[in-house]
């Protein structure tokens, strides 16, 4: 077994009065994103698009990731608590990002990009592009759950089982790494589809292969996972689970969809 006692600082600064606390769990964004950008760029790139198009993409989607994150948050895990504050909402900082949330935000910027860019792309197509590094991020972040000591597994006797110790003294499953294992083999394993299928297979194929393994997965892994709050006790299916299921029927029909103008 393994205890599991990790600072989620990397560093903490208090320097006349300013502080300076970076976590792992923002690194697991940057790295996330930064990461991205190189990959999308260079198949933008190759469409016709500018360096300023890929970034104002990227701008559209990080905000559409960390919107819709919180507000998935607010609303299908803490409703009671936010409609009361509403203004509580705004601080993220506080916590509470919903990955789920954040996959709509993605497909949203995304969306608001292709509306306002001067060239026109089908917007599957963007989708298609962005799905895998999307998936990736949500490895990564994770990975910064893991640091957090946070999104804790069901007690487990099992050799690879995790003490939290900032959390309690019970053996766990470590759920991070399994979902983060897992989104990061469906996520290479899609961008090796996408290099050699991308101009043979239709709009739509490639977000819907991600949505569908990435929440199957995820759906998975919700069964090794403590609720994330009080009112999922006794429910057949968790809230994460729920989601998940929706997210999976949008992937199963993209995967169904037909789309007669492929790559264009």
């Amino acid at each position: 077994m393994v205890t599991w006692n990790v600072d989620p600082e990397i560093f903490n600064l208090n320097i006349a009065g300013f502080h300076l606390a970076p976590r792992y769990y923002g690194l697991a964004y940057v790295i996330g994103f930064f990461l991205g950008e190189k990959y999308v760029s260079k198949y933008m790139l190759k469409a016709g698009f500018t360096a300023k198009d890929v970034s104002i993409l990227f701008r559209n989607v990080l905000i559409g990731t960390i919107v819709g994150a919180r507000i998935a948050h607010c609303f299908f895990y803490e409703p009671g608590y936010y409609f009361s504050h509403p203004l509580d909402i705004l601080k993220i900082w506080q916590g509470g990002l919903a990955s789920h949330g954040g996959f709509i935000g993605v497909m949203v910027g995304a969306w608001i990009f292709n509306k306002q860019a001067s060239k026109k792309v089908n917007w599957l197509w963007l989708l298609d592009l962005i799905a895998a590094p999307a998936l990736m991020s949500g490895a990564y972040i994770r990975i910064g759950n893991l640091f957090n000591s946070e999104i804790i597994g069901t007690p487990t006797d099992l050799p690879w089982a995790f003490v939290f110790k900032r959390v309690d003294n019970i053996s766990r499953h470590p759920s991070q790494l399994y979902e983060a294992f897992g989104f990061a083999l469906i996520s290479l394993i899609v961008f090796y589809l996408y290099k050699n299928k991308r101009d043979l297979w239709p709009n739509g194929r490639f977000v819907g292969l991600i949505l569908l393994f990435g929440m199957l997965w995820r759906f998975i892994v919700e069964f090794f996972k403590e609720n994330q709050v009080a009112f999922e006790k006794g429910m057949t299916l968790n809230m994460g689970q729920i989601l998940s299921f929706v997210m999976i029927l949008v992937g199963i029909f993209l995967l169904l969809k037909k789309d007669p103008t492929k790559n264009k």
